[in-house]
């Protein structure tokens, strides 16, 4: 009998793999991606906002974007084959967390360059801040890449991994709501006057985001364990999985489709939302924050709700066509929002946080039905999907802002207000423009999340060890 041999067969038999995971297992696990959630949500949310406020043009912020989601991108690949190889998610997410930590400030601490060069060019701005966001990409590309395929290592029990994988989600609910109420607190305490006042303030944001972050990243390596699974399968050469093996399953195509839709959906509407409340809704500076806190709670509730659910294969493609239905209706109801029903907006807010959370959660665990106990491929596979996410993300954020133009005009009493219109000395001074934010946050969604359920409907999925858990989570 090979080392192969009796090593599935042991699998097959230690009874442990297949049981339920723990409560506290579980909550373990999940604080491990609060600081890739909390400065993603600051990446998505405040990124273009803020390099479009120091002076950069709507394209040279979003080729910023691109160069952190294109390296963050191949990073995915590169990391999840070495990962594959010698195993230790522990060391890599722990290894990609002080690189996020210590290259993230710098995104949005102000242009370390051009102090150095004592230049302050457009150019000069936008290769400084391209080169840092790679950088931090980098990082978090290995701390993703660790944790997400860190489940499929830790149990065989379908139910289990999608209840790691929805408390996984609550934990980023978590950091989105942590990172509005530190900006909100910066926001009020001080206001910006200058290009130096705005970098400290999201200097200041930044710093707290990773501070809080880092002390669940201290958590979650404290308390969990290096999985026995793939401590197991590295002990076998010959255990790997070729990528080609993926390559030739129609899944893995039907699963990866999927999950690049199901991120484009939640990244690019998180991108635009705040432009379309302000810009578009003409809604108070509040509603910056408070629509967004609206989906994050609606997400975390239904995301805890989730976990409280035995899981099959069936029941997972149910729940996803749902979340994608229900988007499909938000981004209708966002595209055709009139400026009068802004109020409205709160209750979009409700609904697609709700189709948030089931397609993300879902979404995610299609991943760990397409590994199943094929544990060798799980990073590759997390790896590839990944970059798939990453590179549409920042293609598609990159082609809308380059559409995205601007040209100052004054209107007089009678005209109608354009949503970049501000009151000067009892005049109306109107920036009319090309609004993107509306097909970002509405149309962008609402056709992926169509295809993602059209693709969802052709699935086989298959989910052995479906047990229950042993104890709810909501006691």
């Amino acid at each position: 009998m090979t080392s192969s041999t009796v090593m599935n067969y042991d699998i097959e038999n230690d009874d442990s793999f297949s049981q339920p995971v723990g409560r506290w297992s579980v909550l373990y696990y999940g604080s491990g991606h609060m600081l890739n959630d909390i400065t993603a949500a600051c990446w998505f949310t405040y990124l273009l906002l803020f390099l479009t406020d120091i002076g950069l043009s709507p394209r040279g912020a979003a080729a910023v974007m691109l160069s952190g989601q294109i390296a963050d991108g191949f990073a995915t690949i590169f990391i999840g084959e070495l990962i594959d190889r010698f195993g230790h998610f522990k060391i890599w997410h722990g290894a990609g967390s002080v690189l996020v930590a210590v290259s993230f400030s710098s995104v949005f601490g102000g242009c370390m360059p051009c102090r150095i060069l004592s230049t302050s060019t457009l150019k000069v701005e936008t290769i400084s801040y391209c080169v840092f966001a790679a950088i931090f990409n980098v990082g978090w590309a290995a701390t993703q890449v660790a944790h997400m395929s860190m489940v499929n290592c830790i149990t065989l029990n379908s139910t289990s991994r999608v209840v790691l994988t929805s408390c996984r989600n609550a934990f980023t609910m978590v950091a989105n709501l942590s990172l509005y109420a530190i900006a909100f607190i910066v926001f009020s305490v001080s206001t910006a006057k200058t290009h130096a006042d705005l970098e400290n303030q999201y200097r200041w944001i930044a710093y707290s985001s990773i501070f809080i972050g880092c002390c669940f990243v201290g958590i979650f390596l404290s308390r969990t364990e290096e999985p026995r699974l793939k401590m197991g399968l590295r002990g076998n050469s010959h255990a790997r999985i070729s990528w080609a093996y993926w390559f030739k399953k129609i899944l893995y195509y039907q699963v990866a489709l999927v999950y690049m839709l199901t991120r484009l959906v939640v990244n690019v509407s998180q991108a635009y939302l705040a432009f379309y409340v302000i810009n578009d809704l003409r809604m108070g500076q509040s509603a910056k924050a408070l629509v967004p806190a609206i989906i994050y709670i609606c997400s975390f509730i239904v995301s805890i709700l989730l976990q409280e659910m035995a899981w099959t294969g069936q029941r997972l493609k149910a729940y996803y066509s749902a979340g994608g239905i229900l988007w499909v209706f938000c981004g209708a109801g966002i595209l055709i929002l009139p400026m009068n029903m802004s109020a409205f907006m709160y209750v979009l807010a409700i609904f697609v946080g709700i189709a948030n959370a089931l397609m993300m959660v879902t979404g995610i665990s299609m991943q760990n039905v397409l590994i199943g106990e094929d544990l060798s491929g799980c990073a590759f596979v997390c790896g590839t999907l990944s970059f798939l996410d990453k590179m549409s993300c920042g293609i598609a954020v990159y082609v809308l802002q380059s559409y995205q133009s601007m040209s100052p005009t004054v209107l007089d009493n009678n005209s109608s207000i354009t949503p970049l219109t501000v009151l000067d000395n009892n005049s109306l001074i109107s920036t009319s423009y090309i609004s993107v934010t509306r097909f970002g946050l509405g149309l962008i969604p609402a056709i992926c999340s169509l295809v993602s359920v059209a693709v969802t409907c052709t699935m086989k999925l298959h989910t052995p060890y479906s047990k229950p858990l042993v104890e709810p989570l909501l006691q």
